[in-house]
């Protein structure tokens, strides 16, 4: 499947918006709707790509910790091993254990701090897709407001043409 970027997506919206035809004397736009709507479709699709990433993401940091708990595992065993072989010669037993006890907590460190780099990670991944997403929604909702105003005023002119009820002014921001 092909992944389209959502700030490409509403680069293309805007600029849907932008090349619409200036309504003269006012600060209205009329757009190509059917353009607009299928972008809105595109980023429908595309929002969901992006929670798919960040469930990767998620997936990715799960894989790590599991490989450094199998990696803290088989040090610990590699010391336990260790440890057993030397049991014979009691000076050498005490300086296993030691060992064991430093390997195991080296071990211990580096899985800690493994876990921790993988959730910051995680943690920043999932932030900047937050952000993302509140500006994308933003950006909609002010594009939506637009398409609603502008439809709005189309229908007023058109109803005051054909001599019906006066046009009633356009409801929420309306962008140039």
């Amino acid at each position: 499947m092909i992944t389209i970027d959502i700030l490409y997506l509403v680069d293309r919206l805007e600029a849907a918006v932008n090349k619409g035809t200036a309504v003269p004397f006012s600060n209205k736009r009329m757009i190509d709707e059917d353009e607009c709507l299928d972008i809105i479709d595109q980023l429908r699709i595309a929002v969901p790509e992006e929670i798919k990433q960040s469930r990767r993401v998620t997936q990715e940091k799960d894989r790590i910790l599991a490989q450094a708990k199998e990696e803290a595992d088989r040090i610990v065993q590699m010391a336990k091993d260790e440890a057993a072989h030397q049991a014979d010669l009691s000076e050498v037993v005490k300086t296993a254990q030691a060992r064991s006890a430093a390997i195991m907590t080296q071990a211990e460190a580096d899985a800690k701090s493994t876990r921790a780099g993988a959730d910051d990670y995680a943690q920043q991944v999932l932030n900047d897709l937050q952000q993302r997403l509140d500006e994308l929604t933003a950006r909609v909702a002010t594009l939506q407001g637009t398409v609603h105003n502008g439809l709005k005023i189309l229908n007023d002119k058109r109803a005051a043409v054909s001599g019906g009820a006066p046009p009633t002014p356009p409801v929420g921001p309306v962008s140039g």
